[in-house]
């Protein structure tokens, strides 16, 4: 795939000719310069945006007509959870009615409502706060929460956009374990856009982004992988700097 996008004195070409597999269950961290496409990437995947030429397959099927409304908003509604750095958490609502609200959005029944959000605030340890409305937790917590509202709907698909950039080390390595843990457990396939190639070892597989194009990318054996083997690829896209 490839994104251009036109303004009034010059073209910005952000993807160029994109082409990649994800696979069922795989988390995938995303690094790059910035302005490296990054973002735009995630944007092809979740429907915001549509390829300006290419195409995508989804679930093995060709997804041309998928950016279009209102198959984009369906698409979306049904396969993707999203995870923001800023959690993205409504301050007038408690932990529970935050984490109800895509089900709700879905035209849920009550009841179902009650036993979902019930099983992954139990799932992610966040039962106790149920009350809490988000100005009253820290910022780990908040992910938390966060993360449940993105799952409670069982997509198959999570995409993350640095979603560990306001956690301390401590918060950071927690929320990672998580994702691992709920890749592992629910088979979600992740998409993990980061700056921070400690992140980064936690996913299957580094895709390294740089001006528009994938350019380099790094299997990890374990959880977490080599941080130096992703530091010295990243290294070498950014002519050294090893800055993202």
């Amino acid at each position: 795939m490839s994104k251009v996008f036109k303004q009034k004195e010059h073209t910005v070409n952000a993807l160029k000719n994109i082409h990649c597999t994800i696979y069922e269950g795989e988390m995938v961290a995303i690094m790059g310069t910035s302005g490296s496409g990054k973002s735009t990437f995630l944007n092809m995947i979740s429907a915001v945006d549509a390829p300006s030429e290419g195409k995508m397959l989804l679930f093995g099927q060709e997804a041309n007509d998928l950016h279009k409304e209102p198959n984009a908003s369906k698409f979306r509604k049904e396969n993707i959870g999203f995870v923001f750095q800023s959690f993205h958490l409504l301050q007038d609502l408690n932990v529970e009615d935050n984490i109800a609200l895509p089900l709700i959005l879905n035209d849920v029944s009550n009841k179902e409502i009650k036993q979902r959000v019930d099983k992954v605030m139990k799932q992610l340890q966040i039962d106790k706060w149920r009350k809490h409305r988000p100005h009253e937790l820290s910022g780990g917590q908040k992910q938390r929460v966060a993360i449940a509202r993105a799952i409670v709907t069982n997509p198959p698909i999570l995409l993350a956009d640095e979603p560990t950039g306001a956690l301390d080390v401590n918060t950071t390595d927690d929320i990672l374990r998580l994702l691992v843990s709920l890749q592992e457990e629910m088979r979600q396939t992740i998409l993990l856009v980061t700056h921070d190639p400690y992140v980064a070892t936690f996913a299957n597989r580094v895709l390294f982004f740089h001006d528009g194009a994938i350019v380099d990318s790094y299997q990890n054996e374990k959880h977490p992988g080599d941080l130096d083997a992703i530091l010295d690829k990243f290294k070498e896209i950014t002519g050294g700097a090893g800055h993202v």
